[in-house]
């Protein structure tokens, strides 16, 4: 067994770091993936064209948040959060971090009057679409359509 060992040793060692190398670039596509859907998740609220938003979205995608969103299907997130695009000027992404098929993110947002608002979201995966986003409200308007603000 020992010799069978040695004589194919090179062959061994070679297969186990083509089996890692891939394993490796697997997942390095899938992060560059989810970080693109990220991306482009932003860009359609600040584009406001929810034709770059539905194909990154699953059907099931799920929306929640603490403005009383708990599950909202994506026909309720379009009807309920989606105007919001229209009065988003922008988003600075200011962390996004990947970890398996989940995704956080960090951003500065301003709406077109020039408020800042800050939030972290998570993002859940599955077959190569977004199908959960769950936001966490920090300081400032807290969302754009948020007409409590200052009263």
């Amino acid at each position: 067994m020992k010799n069978i060992f040695k004589k194919n040793r090179v062959v061994f060692l070679s297969l186990i770091s083509l089996v890692l190398l891939n394993y490796s670039c697997s997942n390095f596509s899938k992060e560059a993936s989810a970080k693109q859907m990220i991306k482009d998740y932003y860009a359609a609220y600040e584009k406001k064209d929810w034709s770059l938003m539905e194909p990154i979205l699953a059907p099931n995608f799920t929306f929640s948040s603490p403005a009383g969103d708990d599950h909202i299907s994506l026909t309720v997130y379009k009807e309920r959060c989606w105007p919001n695009a229209y009065k988003t000027k922008e988003f600075d992404l200011e962390k996004i971090i990947i970890d398996g098929d989940d995704a956080y993110v960090t951003y500065n947002g301003w709406t077109t009057d020039g408020k800042l608002f800050r939030n972290t979201e998570r993002f859940k995966f599955k077959d190569g679409k977004i199908i959960e986003n769950e936001c966490f409200f920090g300081p400032g308007v807290s969302f754009p359509n948020n007409t409590n603000v200052g009263k």
